[in-house]
């Protein structure tokens, strides 16, 4: 598929197909119990996606930070 050349209603319509198929995948990714025990009951599963979400929403922040940054000065000059 050529995303160049789509119509922004065919755009519109891959990127639900997109999301549609990203949530069937995570929605079928795998068995709770097999998960829990593939974790054990230490909490460094916890603490790793506690600070992945920390960082990722540093980050987020910062882009944030940047992109009204970059918005302000163009709309300056």
């Amino acid at each position: 598929m050529d995303l160049e050349t789509l119509s922004e209603e065919g755009f519109i319509e891959y990127c639900r197909f997109c999301g549609w198929a990203l949530a069937r995948a995570h929605a079928r990714s795998g068995d709770p119990a097999l998960i829990s025990g593939y974790l054990g009951i230490k909490d460094v599963f916890d603490r790793a996606i506690a600070t992945f979400a920390e960082t990722y929403a540093d980050q987020t922040e910062r882009d944030h930070a940047a992109l009204v940054a970059h918005i302000q000065a163009t709309q300056a000059s």
